[in-house]
């Protein structure tokens, strides 16, 4: 790590995101480096932590340091079991288990669901999109979250796919079961996320958060749980678990933002969260595909637990 550098933003560089500062400054590092980096706090702008998306002010002050990167293992292929839902030549769609990290990172570099891309198809994944470490994936789960997530298989399709998402053309829907009664049968929470200044593994609501809108509807209650469908309109970190703690109702099993590990008489091995439907023009037809990942045994079994007074036919399909 070398000492700080500061900069004062002139007429050149008003305007200018943090990130791509950096990036300019530091060619040899890919903007997605020095984003972590500067979530990690390596950069301020005057005298408070930066974010990688804030444009920078006539006068502002910035300094950071960035830390050295370390040598990136190579991608290991390994014959990691795929759900497919859907494939043709330009896309896969997969149902992803809980448990299964999407791309490697920090303590998970072998055992990804890219790994088992790259065992399936050696040469079709290795160089689909700008992100060596991520070939082919263009939108993620959280680890513990199960459900539909889309592959790109081409480099033309990864672009077409990730525009879509940018645009918000995709419709992302879940199933999750949260703590509580709900005052509202329908209603949407808008509200803006950063990450967690005290905990970095965290995500929250804060004021200088980055935009965030989900809505909910709310199909069964049952010993103190409600089972939601939720639709994500943004595609934050967390966003459905924060948004949700954030009202009071935490997602049954997400130990992180305050859910109950244990509630009888459901089962709680993990965050109750299932990416179920998934919505997008296809990227080369451009006709609208609709994906749907059956629900895992252990969301299942929470589900009949709804289903002695509810109608809930398709869901635990």
């Amino acid at each position: 790590m070398d000492e700080p550098v500061s900069i004062t933003i002139d007429e050149t560089l008003e305007g200018t995101r943090l990130d791509m500062l950096l990036v300019s400054r530091h060619p040899e590092r890919s903007r997605t480096s020095i984003q972590k980096a500067i979530d990690g706090g390596c950069a301020t702008i005057n005298g408070e932590p930066g974010k990688s998306g804030i444009r920078l002010e006539l006068g502002d002050e910035v300094i950071y340091n960035l830390p050295d990167e370390l040598p990136k293992a190579p991608l290991q292929a390994e014959e990691i079991p795929l759900d497919i839902l859907y494939e043709d030549d330009a896309i896969l769609a997969i149902n992803k288990p809980a448990g299964l990290v999407v791309h490697p990172a920090a303590g998970n570099q072998s055992g990804t669901l890219v790994s088992g891309l790259l065992f399936r198809e050696p040469e079709g994944f290795a160089s689909v999109g700008e992100d060596a470490d991520r070939p082919g994936i263009v939108h993620r789960l959280d680890k513990d979250t199960s459900g539909v997530l889309v592959i790109a298989r081409t480099p033309e399709a990864h672009a077409a796919l990730k525009q879509s998402f940018q645009e918000r053309k995709v419709d992302k829907i879940y199933l999750t079961i949260a703590q509580g009664h709900f005052k509202e049968a329908f209603d949407a929470i808008d509200a803006p996320i950063a990450r967690d200044p005290k905990n970095r593994q965290r995500m929250a609501v804060l004021p200088d958060g980055r935009e965030a809108l989900t809505k909910y509807r709310v199909i069964a209650e049952e010993h103190g749980m409600s089972l939601l469908q939720v639709r994500l309109y943004t595609g934050r970190t967390h966003q459905i678990r924060v948004h949700l703690s954030h009202i009071g109702h935490p997602v049954l099993g997400d130990g992180l933002y305050g859910g109950p590990r244990k509630w009888a008489p459901f089962s709680c091995p993990r965050q109750m969260l299932h990416a179920w439907k998934l919505a997008l023009p296809h990227p080369v037809t451009g006709e609208r595909v609709v994906f749907t990942a059956p629900t895992p045994q252990d969301f299942r079994q929470n589900l009949e637990i709804f289903a002695q007074n509810t109608d809930l036919e398709g869901l635990a399909q």
